[in-house]
């Protein structure tokens, strides 16, 4: 199924790895152009160099700390300057450290606000004037299931990533009539870097967690990347622009409540 995704422009956060980099992979399999950034350098430029050279689109890799209230104006202009549009703007980072809630400073917690929050916020400011101009897109949010199904010791992630969904659904409301769609995905338990320190933070041995943590899923295994870049590139493209103010679980099951 063609998207309609070619030729369009996306700036993915994280592109260097993990469910960034799933996303990265999945709107160039679709043609469109990229600005990927990340905070390390050789893994970004590695992936720039393999999506650009599989799949024949531009990849642009940015460097860049997403904490730092300057570094979102940098990225959206790069991506005008390499392109001369904007279409996609994908906000994927990270995650603040794992712990009890009670154990972090007030400095923490503002890491943490940077990292979840303000960073969406200023990356759709500086992004907002140039999806205007392009007549319409998209803005789609990567948080955690943890954020509407809360985790223990994972008390960071859950508040700010619970006030990013406030912020999303508020900013669904006020860019619709610009033909600018915004959604928030809530992964589960996906196989990425950060899902094996939790395999690795306890007592017990990381395969023992493992298999505990996929008897609690539904359909049995933990998620893959291409599980969440595979909505994510239906909802940014033409076919998912009717889709705007949601909050989407892609957990194999694992979100138990009602709406």
């Amino acid at each position: 199924m063609d998207l309609g995704l070619k030729g369009k422009v996306a700036i993915v956060g994280g592109g260097s790895m993990g469910i960034g980099l799933g996303i990265a992979t999945r709107l160039a399999a679709e043609g469109a152009d990229l600005v990927i950034f990340a905070r390390r350098l050789p893994a970004l430029t590695k992936a720039a160099e393999n999506l650009a050279s599989t799949y024949g689109v531009r990849v642009v890799p940015v460097t860049a700390d997403i904490r730092d209230q300057d570094e979102s104006g940098r990225i959206v202009q790069t991506a005008i300057d390499s392109f001369g549009k904007l279409d996609i703007l994908v906000n994927n980072d990270g995650a603040p450290p794992l712990g009890a809630i009670d154990s972090f400073d007030d400095m923490a917690w503002q890491k943490a606000i940077e990292q979840n929050l303000f960073s969406v916020i200023r990356m759709v400011r500086s992004a907002l004037p140039h999806l205007k101009a392009a007549g319409g897109g998209s803005i789609l949010n990567i948080s955690a299931i943890s954020a509407i199904q809360p985790i223990a010791k994972f008390g960071l992630s859950v508040a700010t990533w619970a006030g990013l969904i406030g912020y999303a659904k508020t900013l669904s409301l006020e860019i619709a009539a610009h033909g600018i769609n915004v959604n928030t995905i809530c992964p589960g338990y996906i196989d990425t870097d950060r899902l094996q320190k939790v395999f690795n933070s306890g007592t017990q041995d990381p395969a023992t967690v493992r298999a505990g943590l996929e008897a609690e899923i539904p359909l049995g295994r933990i998620g893959l990347p291409s599980d969440i870049a595979n909505l994510v590139a239906l909802l940014v493209s033409p076919a998912g622009a009717y889709i705007t103010g949601c909050t989407i679980p892609v957990d194999g099951g694992l979100f138990r409540a009602l709406r």
